[in-house]
């Protein structure tokens, strides 16, 4: 099974046209964008172009995704919202939860964290793709090299529940790959250039590339 997984689009047009040139080129099995795939206004454009993406597209909200893209998104047939939903891809189980935790910028879409986080938690297990737009508190979250602002819940979860992959995304500066306990975490924002991440299930485990 691959991903090709990307965060933080931001609406932004050139980085709708690499998404879709990079999906193009590697024909993955589904394309996931974890989050802020729009810019708080307009979104139905951006989310008309993923849907023409030649992949099953899953998705979550982040923070500059309003409660309207909710809706928008399930008028696609192409498109899955992920939130607190399970979607197969090539027989790996994918979930996700939309929305992120408190961050000490201004944001418009903040879950609560405990009663979102306690529902998402008995559908991950350690065959399942997790999809969050924060990164877990510690990981791959570090802002302006001064403080960790990513989920310290999710952080928890991941460690009890041990999912395969965490796609995430929210600290831009931080795209990279990293371990937390077993689950490997990919930070695939592309705020900061690169095209995401392709994610890789096989008899081997779980592997990403930068892209």
């Amino acid at each position: 099974m691959r991903l090709l997984a990307v965060a933080d689009l931001h609406g932004r047009p050139a980085r709708l046209d690499a998404l879709a040139a990079t999906a193009a080129r590697l024909t993955p099995d589904a394309v996931v964008v974890a989050g802020d795939l729009t810019a708080y206004f307009d979104p139905a454009p951006v989310i008309a172009r993923l849907a023409r993406l030649p992949t099953p597209v899953l998705v979550v909200r982040g923070n500059s995704d309003l409660p309207v893209v909710a809706g928008l998104l399930d008028r696609h047939a192409g498109i899955t919202h992920l939130d607190l939903r399970a979607a197969t891809v090539a027989g790996v189980r994918v979930v996700g939860a939309s929305g992120t935790i408190p961050v000490p910028f201004a944001t418009r879409v903040a879950l609560c964290e405990g009663a979102t986080l306690a529902r998402l938690e008995p559908l991950v297990d350690e065959a399942t793709v997790l999809v969050a737009h924060p990164p877990p508190r510690g990981t791959l979250d570090e802002v302006f090299g001064l403080l960790h602002a990513g989920s310290a819940g999710l952080r928890d979860l991941v460690l009890r529940r041990a999912p395969a992959v965490l796609l995430c995304g929210h600290i831009h500066e931080q795209r990279g790959v990293a371990h937390l306990g077993r689950t490997l975490v990919v930070n695939c924002s592309v705020g900061r250039g690169g095209a995401g991440a392709l994610v890789t299930i096989d008899a081997d485990g779980p592997r990403a590339e930068l892209i």
